[in-house]
């Protein structure tokens, strides 16, 4: 399976902007510049994106990870922090409050660190990926 999205650039890095579509249309002509990237304009950037699909992939490994070890997660909530520093993406943050009955601490560590491990967008990152981790 590809998925695939394009990204337009029209003049400068630092003057310049672009745009961003995904082929699924989930997003399309989305805007990205030099200030929505680094001061956090509206619009959105690379980082940002990466930051979804991490979060989301996290997510849904997780699902799977605790359904394999016999609970159902009531609700699973994942938010994502890229940072970007000096010449690269030095840092993915996660951060995760999952709710499913009957579930240990004990275990739930276990089984977030394995997804965390295991996540393909995980597997793609050459950064430091760090987990906070929260059973409701």
């Amino acid at each position: 399976m590809t998925r695939t999205a394009t990204a337009r650039w029209q003049g400068s890095g630092k003057e310049g902007k672009g745009t961003m579509n995904a082929d699924s249309g989930i997003f399309k002509d989305t805007p990205y510049s030099f200030v929505t990237r680094f001061e956090q304009k509206e619009g959105t950037s690379p980082e940002e994106l990466l930051a979804a699909a991490h979060a989301g992939c996290f997510s849904m490994k997780l699902a799977f990870e605790l359904g394999a070890a016999g609970y159902t997660p009531d609700s699973i909530e994942t938010s994502c922090g890229i940072t970007l520093g000096g010449h690269g993406i030095t840092t993915s943050a996660l951060k995760t409050k999952v709710s499913a009955p009957g579930l240990s601490e004990e275990e739930f560590r276990k089984i977030a660190e394995k997804a965390k491990a295991e996540c393909p967008v995980s597997q793609l990152y050459k950064c430091d990926i760090t987990l906070d981790a929260q059973l409701a």
